[in-house]
C-alpha cells in the first residue's frame, strides 16, 4: 500500500497520499491544522491513514517536527 499497484491507485498509496499532505505545507503548521486542511481537501478520509502517511514521509526526510510544528525540509 506504500506504493500504487495493479490494483492500489497513486491517490490510495501512501506516496500518493504523502504528495498530498506536502502540498498542503506551505509553512510551518501544527498537526491539527494539517490535518483539517487534508481532511476539507478529501485526500484522506481516515486520520490513521493520515498518521502513516505522515511516518512514511518523515522516514523518507520530507518533513521533520520541532517545537509542536511540522515543516518541509528542502
Amino acid at each position: 500500500m506504500i506504493l500504487p499497484t495493479k490494483h492500489i491507485s497513486v491517490a490510495q498509496s501512501y506516496l500518493g497520499m504523502g504528495a498530498q499532505v506536502l502540498a498542503k505545507i506551505d509553512r510551518p503548521i501544527t498537526l491539527t491544522r494539517l490535518w483539517e486542511r487534508v481532511r476539507e481537501a478529501g485526500a484522506i478520509t481516515s486520520y490513521e491513514n493520515f498518521v502513516l502517511t505522515l511516518d512514511l514521509l518523515y522516514c523518507l526526510d520530507a518533513v521533520e517536527f520541532n517545537d509542536g510544528l511540522l515543516r518541509r525540509r528542502p
